[in-house]
C-alpha cells in the first residue's frame, strides 16, 4: 500500500527530530532502516542499500514524488509554474543568476517573461512572499559573461521583497556550484542549470531556434537536468539553502510551514514514494575538516554496478573516478559503460586544461578496456554552425536501473573537494515501479541524443537494450546522420601538456591558498599588519620633521616663510566667516583621497586656537564619517566588500559582534582607510550613533595630539618659550599607551574561530571532531 504524502509540518518536524546539525539527517530509508525491504514488486537479487549517512551522503530520507526536467525550457516552466504558487518563501542558490534571463519564449518563438521582471511581480502580487537569491561571489576573471550586480544600482532593480545577496564563504580559488530553488519549503528545484543566461533550450535542440538568443544573440544548444522534488526531500535541501543563507549573510532563516501545494501544474511525477540519498561536497575552510560525500558517493556507485552505467557530465577529469571505470572495465564480467560528455571546450583555456585531462582519462579507459564495454561519446546534431557543439552541461549517472543520480557536480577534481556541491540519488531498493521508473529516464535521454521521439520509440528502445543488452549497440542501431552520440575522438596528449592542465583542476584548497599566499601575502597578513605599532611611519615621520627644520634653519626658507608672515596668513584666513566651514568640510573629501587629517586639524588650531580648533576637526571628522556611512548603506553590504576587497572580511565581522568598540579600536588602530570603515558600517547597517559615538572616542585621542601639536607650532611661532614639553610628552605617551591597548584586543579579536563563516556541512562536523577531542 502507497504510503500518504508527508504533511509539511510533519517533514519538518521529522528533519528537526533527526538532525544532528542541520544536514545529519535519518528518515525512513536512512541508516536505521536498510535491512527493512517491502515485500511487493521487489527484484530478489537487488542490491541493498547504498547510503551510510556522514560517509557517503548528507542525509537520507523520503520524496513523495519527483520529476526529471530535461533542459531548461522544462524546467524553466516548471519553475515559473512552482513560483506563482509561493505564498510565503521562494529560496534560490547558485553559481550565477543573470536578471535577464528569458524564463520562455512569445508566439513568434522570441525570448519573453525575464526572470528579474518575474520576480518583482510575485513579490508585488504577494505581500507574504520574500524571495531571496544567494549567488558565489565571483572573481573579475568569471565577470565576462555576467549581469553587473543589481547591488550596485544598475540595470535590474530588486523589489524591496527580493532579497539579493553573494556568498564568499569559500576558500581562494574554490567557488559555490549547488543550484538549488526551494519554494515554501514543500518543493524543491536540484541539479545542473542555474537561473541565469543562455541555459534555455528545448529537447530538439535545433540548430537556428530564435528562442536560443542572448542580448540579441544566438548561442549553442544547452542540456541539462534538473529534478523537481518534495516531501523530505525539498524539506532536506531547504534546510541547505537556509544554512547556506546563514553562512553567507548572518541571517538566520526560519522555516516554512504551509498547507498549500506549489508542486508546477502540468508537472507528472516520473516517481513516487523513493528513498533519496543527498551528498554534498564542502571544501577545508578556516581550519574545519572538508565534506566529500560526491566523490565517496561517485565510487560506491561505481563499484555496485553489475550491468550498466550510464553518465552524462560536462568535463572528466577526476583521476579517482577515471581509476574505478577503469578498474570496472578490466574485470571479466565487468559493467558497460556509456560517457556522454561535451566535444568542444569553453575557449582556449579550457581547451589546454580540462579538455586535455579529459583526453587523457577517455584514452586510458579506452586502453584498459579490454572487454569492449567502453563507449565515450558526444551528442551530434547536424547543421551546427562551425566551431559549436551542443553544450553538454547535465552531471547525472544511472547504475543498473537501481541508481539514478542528478546534480551540480562535475566529474572534476574541483567538484569532489574544492567547490560546494548537491546532488540528488534516487534508490530503488529492488522495487520494479522505482526501477522502471530509473530506466525510463535514462531511455528518454538516449531518445533525445538520438533524435527520436520518446513517446512513439519508447517500446523500440527498450527492446533494442534488452535485446542487445548493449547501450551502444543501442546507440549505433537508432542513431542517424542529424541526430546521434558520436564516437569521441582526439589525439592523445603529451605528459609536459598534462602536467601543466594539472594546475587547473586542483583536489584541494590548500594549495591553491598557499600559492595564492605566496603571491599575495597581503591578503592574509593585513590585518596583523594593521596591528603593528606603525614604527616605521613613526621613523619616516621623524625623519621628515627633521629634514623640515634643517631646511628651515639651513636654507632661504626661513626668509621666504617668517613666523610673522605665517601668523599673518592664518589669521587672515580665520577672519572669514566661511572658514570653519572649509575647515569641517575638508576633512570628507580629504578622508576619500587619503589626504592626511591631521594637517588639517593643525591648520584648525593654528588659525582658531586650540579649542576652537579642535572642535572644528571633530565636528568635520565626525561629519565625513556620517557621510561614508550613508555612502555605505546605499551601495549595500556586498557591493561595498566587493569593492574594498578581502582584506576586509576580518573588519565586517569585528564590526558586526562589536558594535562601538569596534569602532574605537578600529579609528584608534585602522584596519582599512577611514572612508572605508566607514562604508562597511553603513553597508552592515550598524547604528548610525555607535558609528559616531565610536568615531569619537577612536580619533579623540589623535586628534588631541595633532591639536597639542598645532598649539605646540602656534606657540613656537609667537613665543617659543611658551612650549610646555612635558604637557607634550604626557599626550603622546597616553596615546602610545591607547595604541598598545587596542593592539592587543585586535589581536585577541583576530585568532578567535569563526564558527559562523564555515560551510553548514562544515560547523557540525567541527562540532562532532570538538566532542571527540580531535579539534
Amino acid at each position: 500500500m502507497q504510503k500518504p504524502p508527508l504533511s509539511p509540518q510533519r517533514a519538518a518536524q521529522r528533519v528537526s527530530k533527526r538532525a544532528r546539525g542541520w544536514w545529519r539527517l535519518a528518515s525512513r530509508a536512512g541508516a536505521g532502516r536498510r535491512g527493512t525491504q517491502r515485500p511487493h514488486g521487489r527484484d530478489p537479487q537487488a542490491a541493498t542499500g547504498l547510503f551510510d549517512l556522514d560517509v557517503n551522503c548528507c542525509a537520507a530520507g523520503h520524496a513523495d514524488r519527483i520529476a526529471f526536467l530535461i533542459d531548461g525550457a522544462a524546467y524553466y516552466r516548471a519553475f515559473m509554474q512552482a513560483a506563482r504558487e509561493a505564498r510565503r518563501s521562494i529560496l534560490i542558490v547558485g553559481w550565477d543568476f543573470d536578471s535577464r534571463t528569458a524564463l520562455d519564449v512569445d508566439a513568434q518563438s522570441r525570448p519573453s517573461t525575464f526572470l528579474g521582471e518575474f520576480l518583482n511581480e510575485l513579490a508585488r502580487a504577494r505581500r507574504t512572499l520574500h524571495i531571496r537569491v544567494l549567488e558565489w561571489d565571483y572573481p573579475v576573471i568569471f565577470g565576462v559573461d555576467r549581469e553587473l550586480s543589481p547591488l550596485y544600482g544598475l540595470n535590474w532593480k530588486p523589489h524591496r521583497r527580493v532579497h539579493f545577496r553573494f556568498d564568499d564563504t569559500h576558500p581562494l580559488a574554490g567557488s559555490h556550484h549547488q543550484k538549488i530553488v526551494v519554494i515554501d519549503d514543500r518543493v524543491a528545484f536540484v541539479g545542473g542549470l542555474d537561473l541565469t543566461s543562455k541555459r534555455w533550450d528545448t529537447q530538439a535542440h535545433r540548430p537556428n531556434d530564435p528562442g536560443r538568443t542572448f542580448d540579441g544573440k544566438p548561442y549553442p544548444p544547452m542540456h541539462d537536468v534538473m529534478a523537481c522534488v518534495d516531501g523530505e526531500a525539498a524539506a532536506v535541501l531547504a534546510e541547505t539553502v537556509r544554512a547556506r543563507w546563514r553562512a553567507a549573510t548572518h541571517e538566520r532563516l526560519h522555516p516554512v510551514v504551509s498547507s498549500h501545494d506549489p508542486w508546477p501544474d502540468g508537472i507528472a511525477p516520473d516517481m513516487t514514494d523513493v528513498h533519496f540519498g543527498l551528498a554534498c561536497t564542502a571544501p577545508p575552510i578556516n581550519g574545519s575538516p572538508g565534506v566529500h560525500h560526491v566523490e565517496r558517493l561517485y565510487l560506491d556507485m561505481i563499484a555496485r554496478a553489475r550491468r550498466a552505467i550510464y553518465i552524462e557530465n560536462q568535463y572528466f577529469t577526476s583521476q579517482k573516478i577515471a581509476d574505478a571505470l577503469a578498474a570496472r572495465l578490466a574485470e571479466p564480467d565487468g559493467p558497460e559503460i556509456v560517457l556522454v560528455t561535451r566535444l568542444l571546450s569553453h575557449g582556449w583555456l579550457e581547451e589546454v586544461t580540462m579538455q586535455l585531462l579529459r583526453s587523457r582519462h577517455v584514452d586510458a579507459l579506452r586502453k584498459a578496456d579490454v572487454h569492449e564495454r567502453f563507449y565515450a561519446c558526444y551528442p551530434h546534431v547536424n547543421g551546427l554552425a562551425q566551431g559549436t557543439c551542443i553544450d553538454m552541461h547535465s552531471k547525472l549517472m544511472v547504475v543498473d536501473d537501481e541508481w539514478l543520480r542528478v546534480g551540480s557536480a562535475n566529474l572534476s577534481n574541483r567538484s569532489m573537494g574544492v567547490d560546494t556541491e548537491c546532488d540528488i540519488v534516487i534508490q530503488a531498493d529492488g522495487e520494479s515501479r522505482v526501477r522502471e521508473g530509473i530506466r525510463h529516464f535514462r531511455n528518454r535521454l538516449l531518445a533525445e541524443h538520438l533524435g527520436s521521439d520518446p513517446a512513439s520509440v519508447q517500446r523500440a528502445i527498450d527492446a533494442a537494450i534488452d535485446a542487445s543488452g548493449s547501450m551502444r549497440a543501442t546507440i549505433e542501431q537508432l542513431g542517424s546522420a542529424d541526430r546521434t552520440l558520436a564516437p569521441l575522438e582526439f589525439n592523445p596528449p603529451s605528459d609536459a601538456a598534462i602536467s601543466a592542465a594539472s594546475l587547473a583542476d586542483m583536489e584541494k584548497p590548500v594549495s591553491l591558498e598557499t600559492l595564492a599566499d605566496q603571491l599575495t601575502p597581503e591578503l592574509d597578513s593585513a590585518l596583523e599588519e594593521s596591528v603593528r605599532f606603525p614604527w616605521g611611519k613613526l621613523l619616516i615621520g621623524v625623519a621628515i620633521v627633521g629634514l623640515l627644520t634643517a631646511a628651515w634653519r639651513f636654507s632661504p626658507l626661513a626668509h621666504v616663510f617668517t613666523p610673522e608672515g605665517v601668523i599673518a596668513w592664518f589669521e587672515s584666513f580665520a577672519a572669514n566667516w566661511w572658514a570653519p566651514l572649509v575647515i569641517v568640510a575638508a576633512y570628507t573629501p580629504a578622508s576619500v583621497v587619503m589626504f592626511p587629517r591631521p594637517i588639517i586639524t593643525l591648520a584648525a588650531v593654528v588659525s582658531f586656537g586650540a579649542w576652537e580648533g579642535f572642535a572644528f576637526a571633530m565636528t568635520g571628522v565626525v561629519l565625513a564619517s556620517a557621510i561614508g556611512y550613508y555612502a555605505g548603506r546605499a551601495f549595500g553590504r556586498q557591493a561595498v566588500r566587493r569593492l574594498a576587497g578581502p582584506r576586509l572580511n576580518r573588519l565586517t565581522q569585528v564590526l558586526q559582534r562589536r558594535g562601538v568598540i569596534a569602532i574605537t579600536a578600529v579609528r584608534l588602530v585602522p584596519i582599512a582607510p577611514f572612508i572605508v570603515e566607514s562604508m562597511v558600517a553603513g553597508a552592515i547597517h550598524m547604528k548610525l550613533w555607535q558609528l559616531s559615538v565610536g568615531t569619537f572616542l577612536g580619533m579623540l585621542p589623535g586628534t588631541l595630539m595633532a591639536t597639542v601639536l598645532g598649539d605646540v607650532i602656534e606657540s613656537a611661532l609667537h613665543d617659543p618659550s611658551r612650549i610646555n614639553w612635558w604637557f607634550v610628552g604626557g599626550v603622546a605617551a597616553l596615546l602610545a599607551t591607547a595604541t598598545y591597548i587596542v593592539q592587543r584586543w585586535l589581536r585577541k579579536v583576530a585568532i578567535e574561530p569563526q564558527h559562523d563563516q564555515l560551510h553548514p556541512l562544515q560547523q557540525d562536523k567541527a562540532q562532532q571532531l570538538r566532542s571527540e577531542g580531535r579539534a
